[in-house]
């Protein structure tokens, strides 16, 4: 199954060939007129065999023709358009099929295969960095915990790349799960992940035997802090916290955000932490990921 991860801004052209939405947009022009073609919005995500789009409302009469062209222009199963946010716990997104069959498809990313379904499953784009930096960050031998797997985002990477002795996979989503499990198998990992169903505040984690934590829900992890901690070995270990911050000094205000949170819980810092921008996350807002090496109950 051919797949791709992307957003448009796009690869370089052959002189001469036009880019997909000039293409889809003469297609609008003979089927719905100029003014329809003209407020088409030129960006795109592929995600493998499924386009992903924002289209505004007031095109919806036309969502049926815009899907069409661009699924076929870009020889794709399936095209969705966002009809809102991804929110919950679950992280369920809000989209509607607009051309195409089923939205089921693959991700690869560094040899990395992603499985699942893009009309009930999220997978960031712009996380991409992460997930590669996951299985550059575990080492081999070590015991880590992803409290938010979902399909397997980092703890797959750990497994497969690290690559590490044991993860600890815990997910609530049923639906991920489902996809979690068959990413593993995907990439034969599944002999070094052990998948904990459930949510990661009521179900049993191994306590006192983690050397790394991913901890990567939005629009905060920091929450979960206390539960990581409580994971890591008595001598500590790396927590890798995701969070949102104003844009403006997003890395220090997460550091900052973290350590309070650290120091509250009765830890302690082992070195200086450090902070990454991941991705923009709505106007004046930013992704960050903040590196943290800690000691539970200092």
């Amino acid at each position: 199954m051919p797949s791709a991860a992307g957003r448009s801004p796009t690869p370089r052209r052959r002189p001469g060939l036009r880019a997909p939405a000039e293409r889809v947009r003469e297609r609008l022009r003979r089927r719905a007129g100029e003014p329809v073609a003209r407020r088409m919005p030129a960006g795109y995500q592929r995600l493998g065999r499924v386009l992903l789009l924002r289209l505004p409302e007031e095109l919806r009469a036309h969502f049926g023709e815009i899907g069409k062209a661009w699924q076929e222009e870009m020889g794709v199963a399936a095209v969705l358009v966002v009809t809102g946010p991804v929110e919950g716990e679950l992280r369920v997104p809000h989209v509607e099929r607009i051309a195409g069959g089923s939205t089921e498809t693959e991700v690869v990313e560094h040899g990395i295969r992603w499985r699942f379904d893009a009309a009930r499953i999220m997978f960031a784009a712009g996380n991409r960095t992460e997930r590669v930096r996951a299985g550059r960050l575990a080492r081999p031998g070590e015991i880590v915990v992803d409290l938010f797997a979902g399909i397997g985002y980092f703890a797959i990477p750990a497994a497969a790349r690290g690559p590490a002795r044991r993860v600890y996979a815990v997910e609530k989503n049923p639906v991920a799960l489902e996809y979690l499990a068959r990413n593993l198998a995907l990439n034969r990992v599944e002999d070094r992940v052990t998948i904990v169903p459930g949510d990661n505040r009521a179900v049993a984690l191994p306590l006192g035997s983690a050397d790394r934590v991913f901890l990567g829900y939005l629009p905060s992890a920091v929450p979960w802090l206390p539960t990581a901690l409580g994971t890591l070995r008595d001598h500590g270990g790396w927590l890798h916290v995701h969070l949102v911050a104003d844009v403006r000094g997003a890395p220090a205000s997460a550091i900052a955000i973290v350590h309070d949170a650290l120091v509250a819980a009765g830890a302690r810092l082992l070195e200086p932490m450090s902070a990454r921008e991941v991705k923009p996350y709505g106007p004046g807002r930013a992704h960050v990921v903040v590196d943290a090496h800690a000691r539970p109950n200092a």
